[in-house]
């Protein structure tokens, strides 16, 4: 519903930010991120996730639409609300969640206050594939077809007795330098690195 409130800071503490948005005041819990970026300004725009729930309508900032977009995969995993994920964003940067995602380090995760290990490989298994090939930093996707593609010519290529996590890194490498490939011609380049 809310995309963003743009305004000056009446408040900040590193667990919520008060905007003054046309002599309305908000209420926005933010992460430590956040926090750290808006540390000295006095005006900002807060891009929004709004929750509904029975008992509270609550709004939760960023300081980016990355973060926002990191937030709600984290709450799409069941067991995970919306404030366990402002825990996680403000226990680790994004770039760091979406490393430890990729590469299933759930001893990482498990570190986060309120993330046991069941909920740390939930959250491996539920969004490997969707973080996989999106840079958190400057908001590059590879799009799902690519994902799929690249699940196809993986399956292959352990079929075919290769190593998967060698495999894994060939199959990457090539969808950053050749994009969009068939699943075949993905496959013979991957053979030829292999």
């Amino acid at each position: 519903m809310f995309e963003y409130i743009k305004g000056p800071i009446a408040e900040l503490t590193p667990t919520f930010i008060v905007l003054d948005s046309s002599g309305v005041g908000y209420y926005v819990n933010i992460s430590l991120q956040t926090y750290s970026s808006f540390e000295g300004k006095k005006e900002v725009l807060v891009y929004l996730h709004q929750v509904v729930r029975e008992d509270a309508h609550l709004l939760f900032g960023f300081a980016s639409k990355d973060e926002r977009e990191l937030f709600r995969l984290l709450i799409s995993v069941s067991g995970v609300g919306a404030n366990t994920a402002r825990v996680i964003l403000s226990s680790m940067s994004a770039p760091e969640i979406q490393k430890a995602i990729q590469s299933a380090d759930i001893n990482a995760l498990k570190q986060i206050k309120g993330i046991g290990l069941k909920t740390a490989q939930r959250i491996v298994v539920d969004l490997k594939d969707k973080v996989f090939g999106k840079d958190i930093g400057s908001a590059q996707l590879f799009s799902i077809i690519n994902n799929t593609t690249r699940g196809e010519a993986l399956s292959a290529l352990v079929m075919l007795g290769f190593n998967k996590s060698a495999a894994e890194k060939v199959l990457d490498q090539l969808l950053k330098e050749e994009g969009s490939q068939s699943v075949e011609g993905l496959i013979k380049l991957a053979l030829k690195r292999l």
